[in-house]
């Protein structure tokens, strides 16, 4: 069944992780998107690992796991545009698309006479999305930007690690992924927008303003407050208890979100008294005392193991649940029935592993017919299909190194 953007077509010249997640997001929707690669080299991430999927006879192969996670669902086309011919084939491109996705630094496509103005020209609906480090305005446009980087500079940092210990990143590049997802929300609404009023329009992403807003509740506590906010370990800093404790053999997480949970958890733990306690009656209380509260908690969990735990509290509704490393995660029952390990046709390896979308459709669901591509898989294909592209044209392309 096609998927709800069937019709749409997008020509990602996007790389490394944020224009990839967002253009693997709307591949996922049904999107048609065009991956234009370098020539020889590809997307950065080709080259990021270890580790390699294996091939049939157990050998590492040239496709990184990193490759994987953000292009599944999309054509591979190697254009080398920094030649004539290839800036020509891409406004072609561009000419017959809906959506271009773009990652360069500031100006970086000006030079090639493909950025929003130049494109705007060849087509005048098309949706034109830059995601830089910055933004298009402001002192920093010029500067590179990184994940690592904008969560340090965005604040993120600052609010993540133990109290007093050094500040700490995600252990995922969080800041692209949220970058990706904004872009895709945007381009949606422009795309939405355009069945209005018929004109495209330029979107301008920066990973620095996404990791401001992305705050949330920390950048309104200083707001409001006016108070820098600080490191808290695995706290929250307005609900207690919400973090981790340790039990007998593992870690588990207790998301105590109410005065009623708060009851029920110290009842099924044996201390009662500590919901009568007025310091600790009600959730503002328990903030404000929270030094005194926790390392009575810490040592009531310590008590049992995991599993006890959770066999007494889940059935009384107190959110808690064990903090599972990746492979427990994928083990997880809830994971399994929710199909969120994929195993996707490779043309070179049979199969390669994926992570199913969150998103489900009742009635155009994602079908993952298509893996990752090998680098170019589709240049010919493409060029024929979607510029008319005679066979002495590909020939002379590929002889000057254009494709």
């Amino acid at each position: 069944m096609a998927g709800p953007l069937e019709g749409v077509r997008v020509l990602d010249l996007s790389r490394v992780l944020a224009g990839p997640w967002a253009s693997q997001n709307l591949a996922d929707l049904g999107a048609e998107v065009i991956k234009i690669e370098r020539p020889g080299a590809g997307d950065d991430t080709r080259g990021w690992g270890p580790p390699y999927v294996e091939d049939a006879v157990g050998q590492p192969s040239e496709v990184s796991a990193y490759f994987l996670s953000a292009n599944r669902g999309k054509r591979s086309v190697t254009v080398d545009f920094t030649r004539p011919e290839g800036q020509e084939i891409l406004r072609r491109l561009a000419a017959e698309s809906d959506v271009l996705l773009e990652n360069y630094k500031f100006g970086g496509l000006r030079k090639y006479g493909l950025d929003h103005d130049g494109l705007r020209a060849v087509n005048p609906r098309l949706i034109y999305c830059s995601i830089t480090g910055f933004g298009q305005t402001g002192p920093y446009r010029q500067r590179t930007g990184y994940d690592f980087l904008l969560q340090a500079m965005g604040g993120l940092m600052s609010v993540t690690g133990e109290p007093g210990g050094e500040p700490m990143k995600v252990g995922v590049a969080i800041t692209d992924i949220l970058t990706g997802m904004y872009a895709s929300t945007a381009i949606l609404a422009a795309l939405h927008e355009r069945s209005r009023s018929g004109e495209g329009q330029h979107i301008d992403l920066a990973l620095f303003d996404v990791q401001i807003a992305t705050l949330a509740n920390q950048a309104l506590n200083y707001l409001v407050s006016g108070r820098e906010p600080r490191r808290l370990g695995n706290a929250h800093p307005s609900i207690v208890p919400y973090q981790s404790f340790a039990t007998v053999d593992g870690d588990i997480v207790l998301a105590v979100g109410n005065d009623e949970q708060f009851r029920r958890f110290v009842t099924a733990a044996g201390r009662p008294d500590l919901a009568e306690d007025e310091r600790f009656r009600t959730n503002t209380g328990r903030v404000r005392n929270r030094e005194v509260l926790v390392p009575l908690l810490r040592d009531i969990v310590a008590g049992q193991t995991t599993a006890q735990w959770l066999a007494q509290l889940e059935p009384l509704g107190v959110p808690c649940g064990p903090v599972n490393g990746v492979a427990a995660a994928f083990a997880d029952p809830q994971a399994q029935a929710r199909g969120m390990r994929l195993e996707m046709r490779h043309p070179e390896l049979g199969t390669v592993p994926g992570v199913a979308s969150p998103m489900r459709f009742s009635r155009t669901p994602i079908a993952y017919e298509q893996a990752p591509p090998r680098l170019g898989e589709h240049t010919e294909a493409v060029l024929r299909e979607r510029l008319g592209a005679s066979e002495a044209e590909i020939a002379q392309w590929r002889e000057q190194g254009t494709i």
